[in-house]
């Protein structure tokens, strides 16, 4: 391989892990209150939720929250919780195959809490209208129970208010197996005159900026408006936000393994408003057409509200009825193979029984498939090794001629029938592969928790042996804290760094000496599952390599 093209492979290859190291590193960077107030036209009104609460003291426990107002309970398979009757507001549930931490005794993940706690995170649905006189029902309306008093999938429930001006508004709430909601906004218009109101809903997020997550995958509004996709991250959510108008979708609110989000019938139109509420809380809310219910008539809105897990086949399940569901998910740019590979590790887990030994039998495969590619680069490498001399000492003789030195290196490359590109193919092929996996391993809650062998106990997070020898010098970042798996794979790397050619030149051979320990630091802040794929996959091109070298006769 040429100096120019290895300097070229190794600028794109170095380019491409520094992104990846800085946006992992430094990622990008609810409320309580339904105002009608003096607005004339509903069209115009601000959907919040009650600030009154909100100004009141901040419950570090939110038990004692849920215990001040009277609650409808809630349960299936993998949901827990509660509805508050006060508001009718979704504001307490918790997923029961999922635990906080790696202890047994861990509790289970809240994905909802109650306002007045800190992370609260509520959906809320209700009514809007331009008539002020029109009394409806708000955070502070307590709707009466009929019939079912707990809500599981074998049980809807039916929520009623009249408003003492002849109308009533029934809230009709129905759950599935897993974590999708359906709610039919009804209203009965038994009063002498015509009224028009909006059906709305809104779901209110409180965000502590140490629980932001440090990886690379979305977090933040994501939605499918009008058939195409939108994501705007929680740093670039600010005051003035963001308003849409779509006909059906979905909207959502995402983090790392859970969202929250509003499913729509295409054929609704709606008007969407995504903003900041204040300091770390963020409110998604949309707001239907107007309504007209005649006198003696009556009128309804059906959404759905998902709340829950990310769980890839289940959301590829909903996505048969609701377009693109699956997107909820940060596949990122390579999708077609980050998904495919997802179906891959799910498989091999299935018959191994464990995540690791089925990454491990992934990267095998991999192997497998790209054989006939590395053997041909590799092959060029050990000839490339092997006429090193040849090429140094033609080096040596045309050093002050760069057009001469140029004309006797390809003169040498093509009696020796040796390809210098051909080293650099299975590096840009892998580009992808790398960053696929490293998405499957972020993304894919299946990972989350997942244990391997020995001291790993969560294939998703960064190797807990860390070996520290910086911790006790102050001012020194966490950055340089390496586990025994990220060691390991710069050991692989070394290796194979001293099978291939040497540049002859100097500082092209120091940045082929710190490829290593830049990869290394870097990996150590890696999903673990990622950095043991990838230490399997340069032992297996060690032996590959190491193997083709012989047959050519390089030492």
């Amino acid at each position: 391989m040429s100096d120019d093209l290895k300097s070229f492979c190794t600028a794109v290859i170095l380019s491409v892990f520094v992104v990846l190291g800085v946006n992992y590193f430094f990622p990008k960077e609810n409320p309580e209150q339904i105002t009608t107030g003096e607005e004339t036209k509903a069209e115009e009104t601000a959907i919040s939720a009650d600030t009154d609460e909100t100004a009141q003291v901040i419950y570090t426990n939110a038990d004692e929250v849920l215990q001040q107002d009277e609650r409808l309970p809630l349960k299936n398979e993998v949901l827990e919780g509660s509805i508050r009757l006060k508001g009718a507001r979704f504001d307490n549930l918790s997923l029961l195959k999922y635990k906080q931490t790696l202890d047994v005794n861990s509790a289970n993940v809240v994905l909802f809490n109650p306002a007045k706690t800190q992370d609260s995170y509520f959906a809320e649905y209700g009514w809007l209208s331009g008539d002020t006189t029109l009394i409806l029902p708000d955070a502070n309306t307590v709707w009466n129970v009929i019939g079912n008093q707990k809500l599981t999938p074998q049980t809807p429930v039916t929520l009623e208010w009249d408003n003492g001006q002849g109308i009533k508004f029934i809230n009709q709430i129905s759950m599935d197996e897993n974590y999708l909601f359906s709610l039919k906004q009804s209203v009965e218009n038994n009063s002498e005159k015509a009224i028009t109101i909006f059906p709305y809903g809104l779901l209110s997020k409180q965000i502590n900026p140490e629980n932001m997550s440090r990886s690379v995958v979305h977090e933040g509004f994501t939605g499918i408006v009008n058939d195409d996709l939108k994501e705007v991250q929680y740093a670039k959510i600010d005051e003035k936000g963001e308003n849409y108008e779509a006909n059906g979708g979905w909207i959502s609110f995402n983090d790392k393994y859970w969202f929250s989000s509003f499913v729509f019938n295409n054929a609704a139109k709606l008007k969407i408003n995504l903003r900041k509420i204040k300091d770390n809380t963020f409110q998604l809310d949309f707001k239907g057409l107007p309504i007209q219910v005649q006198a003696g008539s009556s009128a309804s809105f059906t959404s759905d509200l998902y709340a829950g897990a990310k769980e890839i086949k289940l959301l590829d399940k909903y996505s048969s009825s609701i377009k693109k569901f699956d997107l909820n998910i940060d596949f990122g740019w390579y999708y077609f193979i980050t998904k495919p590979f997802f179906y891959i590790l799910d498989f091999l887990y299935g018959l191994i029984g464990n995540m690791g030994w089925a990454i491990l039998l992934f990267a095998a495969f991999l192997r497998l498939m790209m054989f006939p590619i590395a053997n041909k680069s590799y092959e060029s490498m050990s000839k490339m090794k092997k006429i090193q001399p040849k090429i140094m000492a033609i080096q040596e003789m045309y050093k002050n001629d760069k057009a001469a030195l140029q004309r006797a290196t390809m003169a040498l490359y093509q009696k020796e029938k040796v390809n210098p590109a051909s080293g650099c193919l299975p590096l840009f092929i892998q580009i992808p592969i790398f960053f696929s996996l490293y998405k499957v391993l972020n993304i894919a809650i299946e990972i989350r928790h997942a244990p391997f062998i020995g001291w790993v106990k969560d294939l998703s997070a960064p190797d807990p042996l860390t070996i520290s020898v910086w911790s006790h010098i102050p001012y020194i970042p966490s950055l340089l804290d390496i586990g025994v798996w990220p060691l390991i794979y710069g050991l692989t790397m070394l290796l194979q760094n001293k099978l291939n050619p040497k540049p002859a030149n100097k500082d092209q051979a120091r940045m082929f000496m710190l490829m290593p320990i830049v990869f290394t630091l870097m990996f150590a802040h890696f999903a673990v599952g990622l950095v043991i794929y990838w230490t399997l996959n340069n032992v297996l091109s060690l032996i590959q390599q190491k193997v083709i070298m012989r047959k050519n006769g390089v030492q």
